[in-house]
């Protein structure tokens, strides 16, 4: 992210080192200065050599020759020469700015201790906030960069990029309003971008502004062209406005532009099960499906919508048809995460664990990990690894009893060894401990279901079906934040 250009930067400088020179100038000096205004950067360079050859320890000529490299985009040059300038006077405002300048450009942190500098000696500068604000936001500091980006005044109407990364940190910090207010001064700046009213739609849905999302979005829908974002996002709005007519209508406008968005499916199914529309939504979702078969959210949301209809048999086989096709659902999500760690390479985080495990044998979480992953690989009963699988997850729910996702991959290991009743066991007390676990819900049922005992799945799909919901609830709400988040990212020019 350029918040300055070279010109500006030039310009920047001279008036840096104008108000630092003495009223009456040294020849030379005044020489450098007006090459450089008429961008005669080489001749500026060789006058600056010729008197630095006289009086070296000078401060302000090194400074004139570091603005003369940094024009020609020389920056090693000019970095030598700024620093030469800082040796001999520490607080040299023109080689502060030229200095910090040149590693802000190439993204280096060392631009923070000199802008720091430069803010004490010129307490406000907007330029230096500026920069500081992306440095901090680089970092991943949002409440630093958000404070030097509200002090930066309206330098920042003309860095688009500057403004995402403020908007980004807001929203991070659940400073919606404040979000929002940022995104406004974008569009204002760029009212025909679609982009940035998508941007601004969203963040407003989230301050629950739907009628400013409605206006906001308005250029866009009513063009001829109206994409499926724009249109989901509208959908949206229309239904927290209690437009649910036009909710629906604008969703199915979008499915039928990315008939493969598995989100526009979702949206149907949360419209519909939000009014009770249960049979439209598993047509729609059928629909889907049979687009793509592969889709294990469709299934899962289509068996939630069966459950409202009391067809527990359809409703239990969309449920182990998505299980079925993701089997990264029977990973608890902390041996998820490590499996993403290491690039999705199942075998490599397994070897992680079990390094670990050298070290220290009693771990209950190392063990529960080691278990998961070893059933992840397919270990069969009867096998080497099924056993060592089995050993470890009960090692793990011996050493610490309530580790919930232990006792959900030792159930699984019951399942697969038939061992049913005592599946039925490990799953009541996994939900003791979390009663929110919906894959101890669903191996009850399977679990339940080989035991003959049916009296309880009909309660238990139940269950199942309104966690699912609030998981797509929650799941939606972080995927809203995401979105603005990655779509303010995804400039070039914000990123390092």
């Amino acid at each position: 992210m350029r918040v300055m250009g070279y010109a500006k930067f030039l310009a920047f400088s001279l008036v840096c080192l104008a108000s630092a020179l003495p009223q009456n100038q040294d020849p030379p000096v005044e020489q450098i200065t007006s090459a450089l205004r008429v961008h005669d950067f080489d001749h500026a360079i060789a006058l600056t050599r010729a008197a630095l050859k006289r009086t070296p320890n000078n401060a302000q000529l090194w400074s004139l020759q570091g603005i003369a490299f940094a024009s020609k985009a020389e920056n090693k040059s000019a970095l030598e020469a700024f620093q030469q300038a800082l040796k001999i006077s520490p607080d040299y405002i023109a080689a502060l700015a030229g200095a910090a300048q040149i590693h802000y450009q190439a993204g280096d942190m060392k631009a923070m201790p000199l802008l720091n500098r430069l803010l004490q000696l010129r307490p406000g500068d907007p330029t230096s906030h500026a920069m500081l604000g992306v440095l901090e936001y680089r970092r991943g500091h949002c409440a630093a960069a958000a404070s030097h980006f509200e002090n930066s005044a309206s330098l920042l109407d003309s860095q688009l990029d500057a403004l995402h990364a403020w908007a980004t940190c807001l929203v991070r910090l659940k400073r919606i309003d404040a979000a929002e207010k940022v995104f406004q001064r974008v569009v204002s700046l760029h009212p025909d971008d679609r982009r940035e009213r998508q941007l601004l739609a969203s963040i407003q849905l989230m301050a629950h502004k739907p009628q400013d999302a409605l206006a906001t979005l308005a250029p866009v829908l009513q063009a001829s062209d109206a994409d499926a974002r724009t249109l989901e996002l509208a959908s949206t709005a229309y239904e927290d406005s209690s437009d649910t007519p036009q909710a629906v209508s604008a969703l199915r406008q979008a499915i039928l532009l990315e008939s493969r968005n598995v989100n526009l499916y979702l949206d149907f199914a949360n419209l519909s099960m939000a009014h009770q529309s249960f049979q439209v939504g598993i047509n729609v979702i059928s629909d889907g499906i049979n687009l793509q078969p592969d889709a294990s959210k469709l299934y899962l949301a289509r068996g939630v919508l069966y459950v409202q209809l009391a067809d527990y048999d359809k409703s239990e086989a969309d449920f182990e048809k998505a299980h079925e096709l993701d089997p990264n659902q029977s990973l608890s999500s902390a041996a998820q995460g490590l499996a993403a760690l290491q690039q999705n390479d199942t075998d490599r985080a397994l070897s992680t664990v079990q390094a670990k495990l050298a070290h220290k044998p009693n771990d209950a979480y190392l063990l529960y990990l080691q278990a998961d992953f070893l059933s992840q690989k397919g270990a069969s009963p009867g096998t080497l690894e099924f056993v060592a699988a089995m050993r470890s997850a009960r090692k793990a729910v011996t050493l610490q009893p309530t580790l919930a996702a232990a006792r959900g991959v030792l159930a699984k290991l019951y399942l697969q060894a038939g061992q049913n009743q005592e599946a039925v066991e490990q799953c009541r007390k996994a939900l003791e401990s979390d009663p929110k676990d919906q894959t101890a819900v669903y191996r009850l049922i399977q679990a339940l279901r080989k035991t003959g005992d049916n009296a309880e799945i009909p309660g238990l799909l139940k269950k199942l079906a309104m966690l699912r919901e609030q998981a797509a609830k929650d799941e939606r709400e972080r995927y809203r934040y995401k979105l603005v988040e990655s779509d303010t990212e995804s400039s070039p020019a914000t990123q390092q």
